[in-house]
């Protein structure tokens, strides 16, 4: 049986998230397969433009800093369908975790599945032959995390999950990476702070993304 390819030859791949996604990418335009940022969106973009040169990928990053999922919602057309992407990957959750802990601007739990679930659906009324990589958002017990963060980012996980299985998405589990990757060094030489993860970090970021494509 021959294996199924997500990401076919000439695909658009867009990569949506918060500042993890972002991670200093170009706002001039976004040329094709540049000004990815300096995170695992490049570093994913990077293997599969090396693996399959004949193939005619493209990659763009729409990530933005310090968005949470309603702030994600918000751009769904200009950021998302407009761009007529094949694959959508999308990182989201721990701002609408951080936003309610930092200024209590956060986004409840029932309200980010909600908003989540609207985004999706509206995604794929709009392109109706895509392709969803849900990643699963995380945080690791260092820097700014505290112990009430975890509990809550855990049930945005399973939100996660839940969409994934609901909209017969690939599901990345970054959470379980990471917390694998904790048997080999501390929080910190992944994610400083907790949240925004380093270049180590975000290297083991794209293997598991990569992974759980199947690329």
């Amino acid at each position: 049986m021959s294996k199924t390819v997500l990401i076919k030859a000439k695909g658009t791949v867009l990569f949506q998230g918060d500042s993890i996604t972002d991670c200093g990418r170009a706002r001039d335009g976004n040329p094709v397969n540049g000004g990815l940022g300096g995170g695992y969106a490049t570093f994913i973009a990077a293997a599969l433009l090396a693996a399959r040169p004949a193939d005619s990928l493209k990659f763009i990053n729409r990530g933005i800093s310090g968005n949470r999922v309603v702030d994600l919602y918000a751009r769904i057309k200009s950021d998302t369908i407009n761009l007529k992407p094949d694959v959508l990957s999308i990182l989201i959750g721990v701002n609408d975790t951080w936003h309610e802990f930092g200024s209590q601007n956060g986004v409840a739990v029932p309200k980010f599945e909600r908003i989540y679930r609207e985004f999706l659906s509206e995604v794929r009324e709009s392109l109706p032959r895509i392709k969803f990589v849900l990643c699963e958002p995380f945080v690791l017990k260092c820097g700014v995390v505290t112990k009430g963060w975890v509990a809550e980012m855990d049930q945005r996980r399973a939100v996660t999950a839940k969409l994934a299985r609901e909209f017969d998405a690939v599901f990345v589990p970054f959470q379980t990476m990471f917390d694998a990757s904790l048997k080999e060094a501390a929080p910190a030489y992944w994610a400083g702070d907790g949240v925004h993860p380093t270049i180590a970090g975000h290297q083991r970021m794209a293997q598991a993304w990569l992974k759980a494509v199947g690329e």
